[in-house]
């Protein structure tokens, strides 16, 4: 059963602002929450999906990978959002009215995922066909001498005394009810005297991880792809990076070419071979083939990821001047030459005729004032 737009889900245009999105899913959201809808599988489910849209669509980069790829960005199970239906209401409001009164509950997101970023270099080859590359990327893990307390061994971290170990303070401004973060902890609820010398009090230290990260087939400069690591505590947004070929050009799934041939091929007509990813193809040239003609050959250039279809190489003709000639054939080319009719040949080159004949008018519209 195919997902739905994220965007229909909420009910918002695909122009729709971070805050519109924000609106949406509140009024959303206090529908269909479980807590107002006991035992009611079906809006569980809807609820479900809800969170799972607004999850995307007010993140930036999965929004823009969403808009680029549909759901198909993040088809990998590592890539699977949270979408328990735990949320109680204060999360809704959190959500949808921090950007407003500036509030942050550091408390409930100080352990949300951290992003990791790291550039891969592919040649085109291996962004078409799609490759697996093992890459080291930086990693948090819970200290392992202070086993993620933060505090030196033998201490403890006590109770902030400002927020009561809530990581949040409340002030009235009017009729609301405002939570900030508590200025005196920051959030984590506990002061630290000593703190730990290994991980400087963050409970967190830093390791290389090696990753095996399967780069799907039809990956473009740019692209962006998002995995979880190291059970959801830290995302990893790998970009891709497509080295310069020196035979291809790619723009979105099509691929171009030139395809240099002599002047002969191109009066008489022949078969050539052109290159493609997948190897050499045969190509039947027309006589009198010009110079920019373009030749589409389907399904050889590279696969969309957001539809799975091939796109298309495109071959562009270039007729190249014959160079270091022998005297056979400097002859031959003199006799060739004086077969056409005139100088500009007229007969076989009608180009050349339209030009002069448009140079002729030119000169004589100047002479007529």
């Amino acid at each position: 059963m195919s997902k739905l737009d994220y965007y229909s889900i909420l009910g918002v245009s695909r122009q729709a602002s971070e805050r519109d999105i924000k609106k949406a899913y509140k009024r959303l959201a206090m529908k269909f929450h479980p807590d107002r809808n006991p035992g009611n599988s079906q809006a569980e489910s809807k609820f479900k999906e809800i969170k799972e849209a607004y999850e995307v669509l007010t993140d930036p980069k999965k929004r823009s990978m969403y808009d680029q790829y549909g759901h198909s960005a993040f088809d990998n199970s590592a890539n699977s959002f949270n979408t328990s239906s735990s949320t109680d209401f204060s999360d809704i409001f959190g959500d949808v009215f921090g950007d407003i009164f500036g509030s942050s509950n550091k408390k409930q997101y100080s352990n949300r995922n951290k992003s990791v970023k790291c550039t891969v270099e592919l040649s085109l080859e291996e962004a078409v066909k799609g490759t697996i590359r093992e890459i080291n990327v930086p990693i948090l893990e819970r200290c392992n001498i202070c086993y993620g307390s933060g505090a030196k061994p033998g201490t403890t971290a006590t109770i902030c005394s400002t927020c009561k170990g809530q990581g949040q303070i409340q002030m009235r401004q009017g009729f609301f009810m405002i939570q900030q973060t508590c200025p005196t902890c920051h959030g984590s609820s506990k002061i630290i005297k000593s703190i730990c010398i290994v991980c400087h009090g963050s409970g967190q230290i830093e390791r290389l991880k090696t990753l095996s990260v399967k780069l799907p087939a039809g990956v473009d400069n740019g692209d962006n792809i998002r995995l979880s690591v190291n059970n959801r505590s830290n995302d990893l947004y790998v970009q891709v990076k497509v080295s310069k070929h020196p035979i291809f050009s790619r723009d979105g799934s099509n691929l171009y070419c030139d395809v240099p041939i002599n002047f002969a091929i191109a009066a008489l007509g022949g078969e050539i071979e052109v290159p493609t990813i997948d190897g050499k193809v045969k190509l039947k040239v027309p006589a009198e083939t010009q110079t920019g003609k373009l030749f589409r050959m389907r399904g050889k250039g590279a696969r969309s990821i957001r539809n799975g279809i091939n796109g298309d190489l495109i071959c562009k003709i270039v007729v190249e001047t014959p160079v270091r000639l022998n005297d056979k054939q400097i002859q031959l080319m003199k006799e060739l030459r004086n077969s056409f009719d005139g100088p500009s040949g007229h007969k076989n080159s009608p180009r050349s005729k339209s030009f002069f004949d448009g140079v002729k008018k030119f000169f004589d519209d100047l002479t007529r004032y």
